[in-house]
């Protein structure tokens, strides 16, 4: 096997496994369980409507 397929396979390899966590990381439950104050998870949970 050549080396220069052998460092592309690596790096191939390194970037999946990066775009891997940050996806795992993107949809993994918050700190806490639940949105508090300082909540990043893009809810507004302040003013629920009224009805449905």
């Amino acid at each position: 096997m050549d080396i220069q397929l052998i460092i592309v396979f690596f790096l191939f390899a390194c970037a999946a496994f990066f775009l891997g966590r940050m996806v795992y990381n993107n949809l993994r439950p918050k700190k806490g369980g639940a949105c508090g104050s300082n909540c990043k998870c893009g809810m507004d949970l302040s003013q629920p409507k009224k009805g449905h």
